[in-house]
């Protein structure tokens, strides 16, 4: 079997070279600024390396890897290596502001962690502003020895798309193009070949494909003409196998799937495009690649696959319910079956005065009704150090008001307030998170990532989640474990987790645009028993804001 790695929007692919015996890996990524010329229009982006996308780190189960970060760049960064299980050193997760102050043009940070429990694509990116559209990358883990991507393409900055945004309190410009391993492909004006990727394979080998939605604003449909694809492992833990012919990949999510060069030797075309269930504008492009087999002539037209319509929200809901654990000896669903603490949070887009913007009013996200405000100073530091008045401790475990959550849609903000207001968490407590969408203006669907910490997904639903009658058809024997999970749209998801990661872990909606309204909170984990059930102390070079 072969191996490679795609990024959707951008589908990122390289072939996978062995490793040697677990080790430490050292990698440098120099942020720096390159000229990039897509669909006829040249630009600056902020890229790692002078890549986009970004280096992909390789690294084996018990691997420690450090990854040192020099920002040339005029942006402040930060790099949030996402899904790593940052076990007791919050200090490498890398959201800025949460974890660290973030690294000032001209220094740098180094990132060190080991790679615990987890095989599989993980990926990292910039977690400050928008700028993770051009600064991302993937990360794969490799078992022990013996043992595509999607992202948006805007003509203009992204910076100043995300500002224009909220000068005018509304949504901002949708992106030009979608982009599979940094190239929107030929269905696209100014798309020659060199903005095109292709994947060259052999007749009769099998390939295994490192899927990675980092979009900034997308779910994602994936599929490639003539060929189906096996389903093997979301988010890097591995999963039931199933066929299928197409994906559905959430911002944020990972999927690796193997696929079979079995088809009349021709050219294929790997196309993605959003996936939309609510009366909500979206880019609606599709991006596309090219699968061609070996000794074909380049001149032969591809074929295009047979994508789900953009709001085929029954394709998406039977998709999702084949994703299972494989809960076998080796690797057990360790599903928490109590709990001790139940969470249920409230998804609101709402409008909020607004003297500065063009409107008098800006559009805001919240969950229970709290629109989160980003501290100066990073949020572990102030917990870590018991620095005071920088954030509080009363995120309600469930909304001060009760309404009919899905039903006609509200203008009222329901007392939406502004605030960093965090929930505190007992060490290894269990927990279950219900997060329900509303309709305060409309119903969306919403991609969640808690930091620090793997979940299982035990249940969702449509409409108003009923804590008397769900509960009992929730899945406690072969959830799916994730670290990204989608809120559907007018419905609820249920996860459930165990507290033993001390710290502070950001959760937020994967889409950039909600997290930039507000649609974000963070859970401050209690320390355990000892050194070994604490947090860490912080490097000597943590940065300063």
């Amino acid at each position: 079997m072969i191996v490679f790695y795609f990024t959707i929007v951008a589908i990122s692919v390289s072939l996978l070279l062995p490793s040697a015996e677990a080790a430490v890996k050292k990698y440098q990524f120099d942020v720096v600024v390159k000229n990039v010329s897509r669909l006829c229009h040249a630009k600056p982006i902020v890229t790692v390396n002078g890549r986009y996308p970004g280096p992909t780190v390789y690294a084996r189960e018990g691997d420690r890897v450090i990854i040192n970060v020099t920002n040339h760049a005029q942006y402040n960064m930060s790099i949030h290596w996402h899904g790593v299980k940052q076990l007791r050193n919050g200090w490498a997760d890398g959201p800025a502001y949460i974890t660290q102050c973030p690294i000032q043009s001209g220094n740098s940070y180094s990132y060190d962690f080991n790679i615990t429990g987890q095989r599989g694509t993980l990926w990292w990116h910039a977690h400050i502003l928008w700028l993770r559209a051009t600064v991302h990358g993937a990360l794969v883990i490799m078992p022990p020895l013996g043992v595509p991507y999607p992202f948006p393409w805007w003509n203009a900055d992204v910076e100043s798309i995300e500002n224009q945004g909220n000068t005018l309190g509304l949504p901002p410009n949708m992106s030009d193009a979608h982009t599979i391993n940094g190239k929107p492909g030929p269905l696209f004006p100014c798309s020659q070949d060199k903005h095109t990727y292709a994947l060259e394979v052999e007749w009769g080998k099998t390939y295994l494909l490192r899927i990675v939605n980092a979009a900034l604003n997308d779910e994602l449909f994936f599929a490639i003409a003539g060929h189906n694809m096996t389903v093997v492992e979301i988010d890097a833990v591995y999963c039931k196998p199933f066929t299928t012919d197409a994906l559905l990949i959430a911002p944020g999510q990972t999927t690796n799937v193997i696929v079979r060069a079995n088809r009349a030797p021709g050219r294929y075309f790997m196309a993605t495009r959003p996936f939309m269930d609510a009366p909500v504008p979206v880019d609606n492009k599709t991006a596309t690649a090219i699968l061609q087999y070996k000794g074909v002539p380049t001149t032969i037209l591809p074929l295009l696959p047979r994508l789900p319509t953009p709001n085929d929200t029954d394709f998406a809901g039977a998709y999702l319910d084949k994703l299972r654990s494989l809960n076998t000896p080796q690797f057990p669903a360790n599903v928490p079956l109590t709990v001790d603490r139940r969470l249920f949070y409230t998804i609101g887009l709402g409008m909020n005065p607004c003297a500065s913007c063009v409107n008098g009013t800006r559009l805001t996200a919240s969950l229970n009704n709290i629109t989160f405000v980003m501290p100066t100073i990073g949020l572990l530091q102030a917990h870590y150090f018991g620095i005071k008045g920088v954030f509080r401790l009363d995120f309600p475990d469930k909304p001060v008001t009760a309404f009919n959550y899905t039903g006609a849609p509200l203008t009222a903000n329901l007392g939406t307030s502004k605030g960093t207001r965090l929930s505190k968490v007992a060490f290894n407590s269990t927990v279950e998170l219900v997060l329900q969408d509303t309709n305060l203006l409309t119903v969306e669907s919403h991609p969640f990532h808690l930091h620090g910490y793997n979940f299982f997904v035990v249940g969702r639903g449509i409409g108003n989640f009923d804590p008397a009658k769900d509960p009992a058809k929730f899945n406690l024997v072969d959830p799916p474990e994730r670290n990204t999970v989608g809120v559907p749209t007018g419905g609820w998801t249920a996860i459930r987790f165990r507290a033993d990661n001390p710290g502070v872990w950001f959760m937020h909606c994967h889409l950039e645009l909600h997290t930039t309204w507000g649609l974000k909170m963070a859970f401050v984990v209690d320390n355990g028993d000892g050194p070994e059930q604490s947090v860490l102390p912080p490097p000597k070079d943590l940065p300063l804001c």
